[in-house]
């Protein structure tokens, strides 16, 4: 049966060896973990759509991007399964395999009345009876039709039909990493404002946020991509909030070392960071950001307890609610001459948010949908024999991932050794670059689904001419990203730092990261074509052969023996 089918599908799962479905029941699950891979016979459009949990709530970089993690398979919602099937029926029209809709001008009651005659028949379009039957019977079981038709090698597409779609699918994309990014930059924007030592040292500690502490949560989370989802494929839906427990636990003690390194933050930085003040301010920052480290670990691993279910825009929802909350927060905070405390009530914001999204994801679950794969609490989820097959899964991601982070957080330490007002230029040229990289990324996202899909459905033209419509999509977003960071440059720093040199290193550096806007969004685009074929480590070792073997390695030498 397909899984657009509107009763419960039946999937045949291929268990690879080691499965933890081959041999378990709803409470339990074997000491060693492989891939269950859902297979659909019917090769529909949607029979291979692959959603990456990145979209909803986690930190947005191209570490994301290229992650080697495989994708899991998507349990999609009803407004997903009828998007799809409605794509289905477009490209059968197109296609001429189905009649085109009808005008509504051509509604009977809309139609002109006229004087009957006696040929006439008693019955309004009684004579057209062999045409109304032929569309019916076109119209009955369009999946029918899909599946001869596909395998006839009958569905073609069109660049005009995939452009429409990809903007569809990527719209409200662009909208949610937009407000999650937006967390990010609020404490930014906040903080520069105070004095270039702040801005600096905001950069600083979200580079050692970042590398020992939310990268940490993010790889080791990705675990749960592979197992709720699966347990969520085969029926054991208790199973799902088990995983669930299993990794919030994990995390939860994993937290005890990452509160530790940024309780002692400021020791650990001063032999590295020559500016004693920086260390100061990025240390005071981390040691109030530790009071949130546990909401964020419940975070990671409640968006994808939802996420397995097929429940994508819980995250979006929460979003909406959290970005304006947390910006009037590190106003209230920051700035407020009443309860404002300065430069660490940004920090104090971010831990307020951090609480704040897994509590109003618990509500939701509650609430409104996704508390059927809830069990309760078990006693097997902090059972330590039980974590082998997460573990297992969870490290190989986590070292990809940090891996990828590493070599772009390097970059603020590097500056750090050049000047204070470096480094706070830094900051700002870090985030203008990642907010205009949302974009791109956005589209990357829908090309990944929009491949997964036609390649599932056994359409290869079709996947490539989806795919020569991403690459140009994105080398004319990467223009428009030239474009405005190139005329804006004498702006943005001024948004950010009142400080003239910080503005004038801003300026006269950006039309350098606006040039590679171009290359970074059809990076995008090709990465997410990779992960559409499933190939996705291919993107992974050619991006990180490229960071370490080339961009960093000229980067230090072009700043430190060239003096640029």
């Amino acid at each position: 049966m397909s899984i657009l089918s509107k009763s419960a599908p039946t999937r045949n799962p291929v268990l690879i060896p080691n499965s933890p479905f081959a041999d378990t029941d709803d409470e339990d699950i074997e000491e060693n973990a492989g891939l269950t891979i859902p297979v659909d016979p019917n090769h529909q459009l949607g029979g291979s759509v692959r959603r990456a949990s990145i979209v909803c709530g986690s930190l947005i970089t191209r570490s994301a991007l290229i992650s080697s993690s495989p994708l899991p398979p998507s349990f999609i919602t009803t407004t997903e399964r009828e998007q799809i099937l409605e794509d289905e029926r477009s490209l059968l029209r197109d296609n001429h395999i189905l009649p085109r809709k009808r005008s509504i001008h051509g509604l009977p009651w809309q139609q002109r009345p006229h004087d009957a005659t006696e040929s006439d028949p008693l019955l309004p379009h009684a004579g057209s009876s062999s045409e109304d039957s032929e569309i019916l019977a076109a119209n009955a079981d369009p999946t029918a039709k899909w599946k001869d038709s596909v395998e006839a090698g009958k569905i073609t597409t069109t660049w005009q039909r995939e452009t429409k779609v990809l903007a569809r699918y990527s719209g409200p994309l662009i909208v949610t990493f937009l407000l999650q990014y937006s967390l990010t930059v609020a404490s930014v924007f906040s903080v520069g404002k105070l004095g270039t030592n702040e801005l600096a040292a905001v950069s600083l500690a979200s580079m050692t946020s970042n590398i020992t502490g939310y990268t940490i949560y993010q790889g080791l989370a990705t675990s749960l991509d592979t197992l709720c989802s699966q347990a969520y494929g085969s029926g054991k839906k208790k199973l799902v909030g088990l995983h669930m427990q299993r990794c919030f636990w994990f995390l939860l003690l994993i937290t005890v070392p990452i509160g530790i390194v940024w309780q002692f933050s400021e020791q650990i930085l001063r032999p590295i960071i020559p500016d004693p003040e920086l260390c100061r301010l990025a240390g005071g920052y981390l040691r109030v950001l530790a009071f949130g480290a546990p909401g964020y670990a419940a975070w990671e691993v409640g968006k994808r307890f939802v996420q397995a279910q097929g429940i994508f825009m819980a995250s979006t929802y929460i979003l909406l609610i959290c970005a304006p909350v947390n910006a009037l927060l590190n106003y209230l905070l920051v700035w407020h001459p009443v309860i404002g405390f300065g430069f660490l009530g940004a920090p104090t914001a971010v831990v307020i948010t951090n609480w704040l999204m897994p509590l109003l994801l618990f509500l939701y679950v509650v609430l409104i949908r996704g508390s059927e794969c809830w069990g309760g609490f078990s006693k097997k989820a902090i059972a330590f024999k039980s974590w082998g097959p997460m573990v297992r899964l969870a490290l190989p991601g986590l070292i990809m991932i940090l891996s990828e982070f590493v070599a772009f957080e390097l970059l603020t330490l590097a500056a750090s050794y050049l000047s204070t007002k470096h480094l706070a230029a830094q900051s700002v040229l870090a985030t203008c670059t990642s907010v205009t990289f949302q974009i791109p990324f956005a589209l990357s996202i829908a090309t990944s689904t929009r491949v997964a899909n036609f390649l599932g459905a056994t359409l290869g033209d079709a996947a490539k001419t989806c795919s020569q419509v991403a690459l140009w999509g994105s080398t004319l977003l990467g223009i428009a990203n030239v474009t405005l960071l190139t005329t804006t440059r004498h702006d943005i720093g001024k948004m950010f730092s009142d400080d003239p040199v910080v503005i004038k290193l801003v300026a006269d550096t950006l039309p350098i990261c606006a040039l590679f806007q171009l290359w970074d969004s059809v990076a995008a685009a090709a990465g997410g074509i990779l992960r559409g074929q499933g190939r996705q480590r291919i993107g992974a070792w050619v991006n990180l052969a490229a960071y370490y073997t080339l961009a960093l390695p000229f980067s230090f030498f072009a700043a430190f023996k060239l003096g640029w």
